[in-house]
């Protein structure tokens, strides 16, 4: 067992560190949030003073924060208090850019360092089943990979610095696209006198199944435990996915890629959250594609 620093204590970062003290890990934790802080002590983590105390004495330093601005910010102050040899991963959902000059600083310091970011929203990070897509040096990677295995159940190296980064937003705008078109598909079946529960069975099983559909329909009833049967409390909040969209897009203007319709869904979920939907489930874009439909 390591001894781990985790820095931010969110809706994600709280469970996936209280998973690893669960594993057995000594957890060394800190957030600004003092009600982060108060929920990780219950759950078994040492509360350190600030993130360059955290990081004290730890093998294995995490990060899961909002925006690369704010990696980059505790990335600046925790390196040079951190141990030699010691292994800093960043779960963070962030741009390939920042993440790339995230594992420059690191190297600068001879850092070992990976980006990680994860897939499987707030029920995976309680559950320890996240999907973790990491990018960085192999020998960083092998090094990172039981510790990552305490807190999701798929471990997949992409490639070098930032190709973490590139999957998870490449993965996000296929997400955030298809469960449009599953909305505007349940959308449509209202209109045709179709009920739920007869979509669901035949597009399920035919050629329009896909997880926006089977793991999380959009419209209560077909699948007990989507956020559509619990008033779309978020299990992956709608702002989330306009940061992702987002991501996206600027990904693909850098590249110099066209993604007409990660464009469109971007704007579409721009404009849910716009109108205050912004905390709802992103499975909740159906409740807009139906506004969509002349009065």
């Amino acid at each position: 067992m390591a001894n781990v620093a985790f820095i931010g204590l969110g809706n994600m970062g709280g469970p996936m560190a209280a998973n690893l003290v669960k594993a057995g890990h000594k957890v060394t934790a800190f957030d600004l949030v003092a009600a982060s802080r108060d929920q990780a002590k219950s759950d078994g983590a040492a509360i350190a003073d600030g993130s360059a105390a955290a990081v004290k004495g730890a093998e294995i330093v995490i990060t899961m924060l909002p925006a690369g601005r704010h990696v980059l910010g505790v990335w600046n102050e925790v390196i040079p208090a951190m141990g030699k040899g010691t292994l800093i991963i960043d779960c963070s959902t962030i741009d390939v850019e920042s993440a790339k000059q995230a594992h420059a600083l690191a190297a600068k310091h001879g850092m070992a360092s990976i980006d990680a970011p994860v897939s499987g929203g707030t029920g995976g990070a309680k559950g320890a089943t996240l999907t973790f897509m990491c990018g960085g040096e192999d020998k960083a990677f092998a090094v990172a990979s039981p510790v990552l295995e305490n807190m999701g159940k798929k471990i997949v190296y992409c490639g070098g610095a930032g190709a973490g980064q590139a999957a998870k937003i490449c993965n996000n705008m296929i997400l955030g696209i298809s469960m449009i078109a599953v909305g505007e598909a349940f959308a449509l079946a209202e209109k045709l006198g179709l009920s739920h529960q007869a979509l669901f069975d035949v597009a399920s099983t035919s050629s329009g199944q896909c997880w926006s559909l089977t793991t999380y329909c959009p419209v209560p009833g077909p699948v007990p435990t989507s956020p559509a049967n619990n008033g779309y409390k978020p299990g992956f909040a709608s702002n989330l996915m306009v940061k992702d969209l987002t991501l996206a897009q600027d990904a693909a203007k850098a590249a110099g890629a066209v993604t007409p319709l990660g464009k469109h869904a971007q704007e579409l979920y721009k404009a849910f959250d716009a109108s205050g939907h912004g905390g709802v489930d992103f499975s909740g874009i159906i409740q807009h594609v139906r506004g969509l439909a002349p009065k």
